[in-house]
């Protein structure tokens, strides 16, 4: 049961890795080919610790969700395992 969980997490993380990479794909290759499109011409550099602080907010959460999730089911399983 603990590998499916891994398992999941795992194939979780990579989802969210490729859907990161699909959002960047079009600022990259604007980078790449000196071409940029639109609004990518304005730079957002100054803002940086903006998005640092924007995801580590969601990975906190993210882990505060999962952490609750746990203790659920732990709770769960020891009432149940109780007979109540």
């Amino acid at each position: 049961m603990r590998r499916k969980r891994t398992i999941a997490a795992a194939v979780r993380l990579l989802v969210l890795v490729g859907f990161a990479l699909l959002a960047l794909a079009p600022l990259l290759e604007a980078r790449a080919t000196g071409q940029a499109p639109g609004l990518a011409r304005q730079t957002l550099r100054p803002y940086w610790h903006v998005f640092i602080a924007y995801g580590l907010v969601w990975l906190i959460i993210l882990g505060w969700v999962v952490s609750i999730s746990r203790r659920l089911a732990r709770l769960e399983r020891e009432l149940t395992g109780a007979g109540l």
